[in-house]
């Protein structure tokens, strides 16, 4: 059997949201310095990669990396004019062309290929290559609009992946999974009228884009029912994640049967990340990943999964070796030091029932509205 493919590579560590290390210009050769320019700082996703390899799942895993985008796939989602403006303030001294995503120098390259892992990982399970695929992409892309950066995301990986994917396999049904803390605005927008692309994101309430909710957003035109907003509470669960998987996600999915399914997986629902307020564990990441193989075997779909965010440097890498081992069928021994803990500040009873309610409630404004 084909193995499961990690897609990475070094240089999107190089990524910076900052323009100095020390007083050279990021860019080139001179690499970002470590812990610096907010939250997005490459620590988290390269220490995926080291637990990875520190814990001999590497040898489990077919490691890759892949050729960036062209510019013939990026234009069959953004207008030529955002990715001129784009290369051109790469190549100057970086910066921002939307909001909260900003840019070093040469980030124009480096978001190329990150977003070349994603068209890589998703060929590589169209074509069979791969029994399924991770890309650990950064700068990550579910916020990007088409014409617009936006949330740390510079290109829409996902959109590109799928519409690479589409015109080479001849693609009817794709779905996106989106389980990122955030709203996956960027994707949902790209797709927002289209009925070849099921879209559908499980994110905090109100949290980012700010404000934004999302339920009653239910897709137009062609596209009009393939767009499903799971809006979850603050202080929402390893169970009610579950719940709202079970109940919403996969019924949806069962009903519209993609012949794809792309989950874009932030990790930044964990228990402590710094921006935002979600209690899942590296267990969650294990038992929603198997839920969506176990769903892709079922109704004979591919499954890829393209990284999104995630912030808390050491604990993130706890959760995509969960998500990697359960891919590849294997269980290497890392012990999650952090795991008991958050299985017991998971919410109490009386909360749990108020979260129970909140997405049988969403299940039955979908039943009411025949969705």
């Amino acid at each position: 059997m084909a193995k499961t493919h990690f897609y990475t590579d070094e240089r999107t560590f190089w990524h910076s949201t900052g323009v100095q290390a020390l007083f050279l210009p990021i860019g080139d050769w001179v690499e970002p310095p470590a812990g610096s320019y907010g939250a997005d700082t490459p620590g988290s996703k390269r220490r995926i990669v080291n637990l990875v390899r520190a814990s001999g799942l590497d040898q489990h895993l077919e490691i890759c990396s892949a050729p960036n985008a062209t510019l013939e796939q990026l234009l069959q989602v953004h207008p030529r004019q955002y990715l001129d403006d784009f290369k051109a303030l790469s190549d100057e001294q970086g910066g921002e062309l939307g909001l909260f995503a900003p840019f070093s120098r040469g980030g124009f390259e480096i978001a190329t290929l990150s977003c070349g892992l994603a068209i890589a990982a998703v060929d590589a399970v169209m074509s069979g290559a791969a029994r399924n695929a991770y890309a650990l992409c950064r700068p990550a892309g579910h916020h990007c609009l088409a014409d617009q950066s936006m949330g740390f995301c510079l290109l829409a990986n996902i959109p590109v992946a799928l519409e690479a994917a589409r015109l080479r396999y001849g693609l009817k049904r794709m779905a996106v999974v989106d389980w990122d803390v955030h709203h996956g605005n960027g994707t949902q927008s790209i797709f927002y009228e289209r009925g070849d692309v099921y879209t559908i994101s499980l994110h905090q309430d109100r949290c980012f884009p700010p404000g934004y909710s999302g339920f009653d957003d239910r897709g137009a035109g062609d596209g009009a029912g393939c767009n499903l907003n799971i809006p979850l509470p603050a202080g929402s669960g390893h169970a009610t994640y579950l719940r709202a998987l079970e109940r919403l996600v996969l019924p949806a999915l069962e009903a519209y049967r993609p012949e794809l399914i792309v989950v874009a997986s932030g990790l930044d629902a964990n228990a402590v990340d710094p921006l935002a307020r979600q209690l899942l564990h590296s267990g969650s990441y294990r038992a929603m990943t198997r839920a969506m193989m176990g769903l892709a075997e079922e109704i004979n779909a591919r499954l890829a999964v393209i990284h999104e965010g995630g912030y808390a440097e050491a604990y993130v890498p706890f959760c995509g070796q969960a998500i990697l081992e359960t891919l590849s069928g294997t269980a290497m021994g890392v012990a999650d030091p952090a795991l008991e803990f958050f299985e017991q500040q998971q919410p109490a009873a009386k909360t749990q029932s108020f979260q129970d309610a909140w997405v049988d409630e969403m299940l039955a404004a979908l039943e009411q509205k025949g969705a």
